[in-house]
This record gives C-alpha cells, structure tokens and sequence, in this order.
C-alpha cells in the first residue's frame, strides 16, 4: 500500500551533525571546545617556512619528521649523516619544500635548514666556545672538509690531532667532534679542530704526569716524530725529548739509525721544566757507558785500530769501540813541521792503526798517534845531514826573514834571507825563488834537541866579496846602470853582478840635473865594506875631482907668476936705491921687463 509521505512535517531541531556518530548527542559549547582542541592539534604550515619538527620514525633511506600538520613530512637520511646518533624523538629542524606533492606527501628539507641558521650556528659556536659535530666529507691540500650546519669547513692537518698524522684518508667518511676556532665572513671560510678538544684533556693529564715525574726515572714510551737533531716520545699524553746526542754512546748521523716512528721503548728521565712543560729524556743512559767496559789492561804505547768518525783541521777522531773515541792531532799524523790540516792525511771512515799517547779514564779523554808507527827521521840526523853537506830540498813556505824548505818528510830547515845570495840584495824570499820549487842547500847548523836545520844557498859558492874587495876599490870607477831609485838615493848595477849605492847628492851630471833610473854612467868607489857587502858609488865625484884637479893646477900657476912679479919688483926697489930719478934708461928697462912678465901671464891663462 501506497504511503504518502507529503503531509509529515520536519523536525525542528533535528541535529544533522549527529549523523553517524553513534547517536552522540553534544551540546553547542561541547562542541565549540571539541573544536577548539581539535585544532589546538592541527596548526597552519606555509611553505619556504623555517620550523621544528620531532623524528617520528625512521628507516635506511628516509626520516618521518612530525611539524604538527595534517601529515608527516620526509627527509632523506642522507641529510642526516652528519649525526650518525639520530634517533626517534630528536628535535630537528626543517625546511618547508612542499605542503603536499603529487601523492600528497609533505616534503620537508633538514639540509636547507640547517644552510639558513648554518652562519648564526658558526658564529655562536665560535664565540660560546661550543663542541659541535661535523662529517669528513673528503681530503683536500693540508687537510680535509667537514661538514658543520651544512657549512664545507676546512680541518687544517696540523689540527686533527695533538700527534702527528700520516695517512688523512683514514679519517674520511667520519663523523667527529670539533670546535669551531676561525671564521672569516667576508669570504666565508670557516675554521675547524679537533685537536682543541684533545687538549684541554691532555693539560689535565699532562699536570697529573709531570706531578709524578722524578728524574732518573725510567717509562716506556712511543716514538711520536722523528726529527734531525732528536725523538719526540709519547709518554701517554705528554711529550718529552731526547736529544740526538742521548740516543747513543757512540756517534750517529741521524737519530732515524737508532729508532723508527710508532717504536715503543723504555727511556730515563733525565731533566724538566714544571712551567714550560719540558721532559728532557735519554737512550743511551739505560746502559753502562763505554769507558766503564773499557779494558783495564790498555795502557799508554798500546798499539789500537779504530774507524776515522770526524775530521776537523785541527784533527781526527777515531772510535775504537762504540762510545770510546781518540783524537789525532794534525801534529800526530806526520813528523813533518810544516802546516797542513787533517784532510791531507785522512777522512771520515778510514780505517786506521794508532799508538795511545795520553789515556784518561776520569775524563774520558784518549790522545793517539800515527807517526809513531813510523821512523822518526830524527833518527840519525847527524849522520844523514852533516854540517856542510850539501842536499836538494822542497821550498814550503816563506817567512819575511827566509825560507822553510822540507829536505824530506820531517826534516824541515831553515834558510835565513841573508844566506840567499852573496850579491844581490833581496827584501823578500819570493823574490829569489817560488814555493814548491826545489832548491839546493848546504847544512850550517844542527839542533838536534830542538830538530831544527839551519841552511844556506849562498854558501855553495865562494864568497865572491874576497875578489870583489880587489876590484872595487876606493876612487876605482866602474861603469853602471841604474836599476831603482827611492827617496834616499839609487840602486846601481855594477859589473860582475854587484849591486852599489848611490845617494841622491851622487847623482847630480855635470850639467846639474840628476840621474834617472836606466840610465848608464860611469861611478867612483868612495866606499866598499866586505863584511857588510856594500858599496857606495858616485857619479858627481868624478867631474867634481876633474875640476878640483883643474882649480889646483891655476892655482899653482898663479903662485908662479905672483912670484915672479915680487922679484921684479924687489929689483926695481934694489935699483931704485942705487940709482937716481934721472936714470931714465934703467927706468925703461925695468919697465919693459914688467911689460913681458905681464904679457907672458895672459898668454898662459
């Protein structure tokens, strides 16, 4: 049957939100605070938004981030690898990308986030003195880039740790600790290290270490570097030092010869420095030294062979058993007497035979010798080198009074400079002869106690002064050049070699100019010294004794006729009285006997 439903009336306050909830029945203000909580659980999100967010879960690619949106948003978990500890409930912070993709997802962006508060993170980091993580992403020249906030920040090598590091890739891939110590905002570079963290710790254990040190006190240690002047060893969080010359008794080039990087041994204490932290360590000390193992049956003559370890010019030092060394002075090497240095006779790793000089346990001093392996030519000397034989010698080295000349290895002699030459006089050796030359000589003395030869050249000849005394004698004139001049007067070459004086008065000519050096004149002998082998010559004395002999010859003539006029005169006196003023013809007489007494001297001049 047929219902007609036109004529029912609706109902008034019929609640169409009810509708399918159970027949819930809510009152208006129950239902504006449902609204009101409903929506205190939902917020409005905008994108290109900055907000926190809370991990919800996560899995081998993805992390589901709650913001409080209809949806939960997604980030790789790539993004997050610079917190390998992430795990559900941290608080992260996001970037709004997309409220709603293709599928409907909220696609989030933690690595954009962290880009935009990255700077203010740096910053804060670096002025609160904060520890912060960041990820190795690779290696680079000096060091490697991490990843801080989403910032590349370079981690220097020097900075990675308080030890050395060899090998940077080891540490690619890592996430570690850092502090942030230097940044530079006008070219964003940031600054980052992982030593600074290790430090403050190694203070602390470094105080506690020195507070127990003690010297003489014996740790084990780690090679830690290796440098050329020493060790540094790792003590457990502090280092010490041993010196090149505390790694062996014995000498060594470089401290690599003894130890290698990562050893492990046991080393003494031997000084350090509460304030500056220093421990100064020693190898060598941990065993007996040398010379205490040295035998006791080695004494002073003892024939020894050792290894030449240094040269210096002075000497050689010779190691005889590790840590025990000898010095060869130079003048232990050769009996020679002239100078030479160590390298003329050995170098560094010869092996040699010596004789021990001087021995000194105390001091630990050795003095040895090689001569003494040979024949002292000393030996003998008398009969080798008699006074007045003669030899051929070596010229070595020249003195401003003579020669030093080497008849043969060790046996030097001296040639004093006046013993040179008879003849020519000479101011300095190098004028007579060159080092290296050889020279004849004849042996004039024999010190035997001092071994010293005194030599002459000039004594291979007879004495040429015994007839130069015959030839050059006072008033003889010789015929000479001259060869030098000085202020005082002239060198003058004479025959036979001779060598005169003459003073520069001597030299005036006879037309008053003086004469110049290789002129050739004749000179006078006004004095000759065989025992001081001089001569003195003059030039002038020869026209000065000329017109001396002229002067006296006038004068001789004018006696003469002064003579002669007196007689004339006392004549005329004579007659004068015997006769009168009018003996006229006696007058004239007398007169014209005046007249050729007169003429007859004018005829003479």
């Amino acid at each position: 049957m047929a219902t007609n439903l036109s004529h029912v009336a609706p109902v008034e306050d019929f609640d169409w939100n009810a509708i399918g909830k159970k027949q819930d029945i809510y009152s208006t203000n129950e239902v504006s605070k449902l609204e009101e909580l409903y929506g205190g659980t939902m917020k409005e999100v905008v994108e290109h938004e900055l907000v926190d967010g809370v991990v919800v879960s996560k899995n081998h690619k993805e992390v589901v981030v709650n913001i409080g949106f209809k949806s939960d948003g997604v980030v790789p978990l790539s993004e997050f690898r610079y917190n390998p500890d992430l795990k559900i409930g941290d608080k992260v912070e996001v970037y709004i990308e997309n409220q709603e993709d293709k599928t409907g997802q909220l696609i989030l962006s933690h690595k954009k986030a962290r880009a935009m508060k990255s700077w203010d993170s740096v910053n804060n980091a670096l002025a609160n003195d904060e520890i912060i993580k960041g990820f190795v992403k690779c290696r680079t020249k000096g060091g490697l880039i991490v990843d801080v906030f989403g910032i590349e920040a370079f981690l220097p090598g020097s900075q990675i740790d308080v030890k050395p590091i060899r090998d940077y890739d080891i540490y690619v891939g890592k996430t570690m600790e850092f502090k942030v110590v230097k940044i530079n905002n006008e070219f964003k570079n940031v600054v980052v290290s992982h030593k600074a963290l290790i430090e403050e710790e190694l203070e602390q254990q470094k105080k506690e270490i020195i507070s127990k040190l003690e010297k003489g006190q014996v740790l084990e240690g780690t090679v830690k570097n290796i440098t050329s002047y020493g060790v540094f060893i790792d003590l457990g969080g502090v280092d010490g030092l041993i010196h090149i010359t505390d790694l062996s008794w014995g000498r060594i080039s470089h401290p690599e010869e003894i130890v290698k990087l990562d050893q492990k041994i046991n080393v003494v204490i031997l000084d350090f420095d509460d304030a500056k932290k220093r421990i100064a360590l020693g190898l060598k000390q941990l065993t007996p030294h040398p010379w205490d193992s040295l035998s006791a049956d080695l004494k002073v003559g003892d024939k020894i062979k050792g290894r030449v370890v240094v040269i210096a010019d002075y000497g050689a030092f010779v190691e005889i058993a590790p840590g025990v060394e000898g010095l060869i002075h130079v003048s232990e090497m050769s009996w020679s007497q002239h100078l030479r240095s160590a390298q003329d006779f050995l170098k560094v790793n010869d092996e040699v035979n010596a004789v021990i000089l001087t021995l000194d346990r105390e001091e630990r001093k050795m003095s040895l010798g090689i001569k003494q392996l040979m024949p002292d030519p000393w030996s003998g000397i008398l009969d080798k080198y008699p006074k007045g034989s003669k030899h051929a010698a070596t010229v070595r080295n020249f003195t401003n009074f003579g020669i030093f000349v080497e008849l043969e290895e060790g046996v030097d002699g001296l040639i004093h400079i006046s013993d040179l030459s008879w003849s020519k006089k000479i101011k300095h050796p190098s004028e007579f002869t060159k080092v290296g030359e050889k020279i004849d000589v004849v042996v004039l003395e024999v010190d035997v106690d001092n071994r010293r030869l005194s030599l002459g050249h000039k004594q291979l000849e007879e004495n040429p002064w015994e007839v130069f005394e015959t030839v050059f004698t006072v008033d003889s004139i010789h015929q000479g050049t001259i060869i030098s001049a000085n202020e005082k007067g002239a060198i003058v070459s004479l025959p036979y070699g001779v060598e005169g004086f003459a003073p520069n008065k001597h030299l005036v000519k006879t037309d008053g100019k003086t004469a110049l050096v290789d002129e050739t004149l004749d000179f006078k002998v006004i004095e000759f010294s065989k025992e001081g082998k001089k001569i003195i010559v003059s030039h002038s004395r020869i026209h000065e004794d000329a017109n001396n002999t002229e002067r006296d010859h006038t004068r001789t003539d004018k006696k003469s006729a002064d003579k002669t006029t007196q007689k004339a005169v006392k004549k005329v006196k004579d007659s004068m009285e015997k006769t009168t003023l009018g003996d006229i013809e006696a007058l004239s007489n007398l007169r014209s006997e005046l007249h050729e007494s007169e003429k007859g001297k004018e005829e003479q001049k």
